[in-house]
């Protein structure tokens, strides 16, 4: 097993969120250790992106939508370090979490359209005990902000629970989950509920269209969702 530890710049709309973002090395050289990890890939920001570097991957409408609305080129960072990175280990799997869904639909596009010779497995969101999302960010937050960030699973739980007794308008479960995340204090850019392989917003609802959710609380942004139905 591979596992490659890389702060993509590409990734980053600004500067500022770039060196806030949290570095935890130690730790994760040490999770490495404790589990099944043959080799450590962790290139430096001048071996990936050399004196003179210059493409880009364009990942096109899949990128340009919720998180890429509101992180310009985020995606096409994605999509360019991700191409690299497989490039150079050449795995017979690759893994992503669902919690960054809508990454995971890039890259399944990419592999798709580049015919890259790798299976994308998706792997469960892992959570921390009181639900919330397991996320680099949430290193940023303090105990009262992580303790109010536990709303936006509440928020997914609430538009599931209705879902489930048989509401269907996505207006009706989307209204009642934005106004608990705002009730708490967190800034919502986006609550919605859409189509899992386009992300085209959904007005009746089906099984399998999945509600993604991104906040931010005390200027961390965090992002959630969960298939419906499922």
């Amino acid at each position: 097993m591979v596992v490659s530890i890389f702060v993509n710049p590409l990734q980053f709309e600004n500067s500022e969120d770039l060196m806030r973002y949290p570095a935890t090395l130690a730790a994760d050289l040490e999770m490495c250790e404790s589990t099944e990890v043959d080799i450590v890939y962790r290139p430096t920001t001048s071996t990936m992106y050399p004196n003179g570097f210059d493409c880009r991957v364009d990942v096109g409408r899949i990128g340009q939508v919720l998180e890429g609305r509101s992180r310009a080129g985020h995606y096409d960072g994605v999509a360019t370090v991700v191409t690299k990175l497989l490039n150079v280990v050449c795995p017979d799997r690759v893994y992503f979490g669902q919690k960054d869904y809508q990454q995971t639909l890039v890259v399944r596009r990419l592999v798709r359209d580049l015919e890259l010779d790798v299976e994308l497995v998706v792997v469960p969101t892992v959570r921390e005990g009181n639900g919330l999302a397991l996320s680099s960010r949430n290193a940023l937050l303090s105990a009262e902000a992580r303790s109010r960030a536990v709303i936006i699973s509440k928020a997914i739980e609430l538009a599931e629970s209705r879902y489930a007794a048989g509401e269907t308008e996505a207006g009706e479960l989307l209204s009642d989950a934005i106004s608990s995340i705002e009730d708490a204090g967190l800034v919502v850019d986006y609550v919605t509920i859409a189509d899992p392989e386009t992300l085209v917003p959904q007005d009746i609802v089906r099984v399998g269209d999945i509600i993604l959710v991104a906040a931010t609380i005390d200027g961390i942004r965090l992002i959630d969702n969960a298939i419906l139905g499922a």
